[in-house]
């Protein structure tokens, strides 16, 4: 999978806000895996998997939920949601794939 940036965490908390709080970690472990094997799809074959993106995390979010605007970091719901993508971010570097 490609660096993560800031723009992914963001973008992956807005497509898994909309969840129920308990879903929400296993929809990031799910958006990871996406994006982990669009990046290799990218590499062996040369451009961008055609549903789920470049390898970036922010394209497998974008691509699960487009459109959503940035919401402010004073909504509680979207300060649960950044938390379940920083938690799931722990996970899958940790091993826990």
């Amino acid at each position: 999978m490609r660096t993560i940036t800031h723009g992914d965490v963001t973008a992956a908390a807005r497509a898994v806000r909309p969840l129920p709080p308990a879903a929400r970690r296993r929809a990031v472990r799910s958006l990871l895996a996406k994006a982990d094997a669009a990046d290799r799809f990218r590499k062996r074959f040369g451009r961008a998997h055609p549903v789920w993106g470049n390898g970036s995390l922010m394209a497998a979010a974008l691509g699960a939920e487009p459109g959503r605007g940035e919401p402010f970091l004073s909504e509680a719901d979207y300060l649960e949601a950044v938390a379940a993508v920083l938690e799931a971010l722990l996970d899958w570097r940790g091993g826990a794939r």
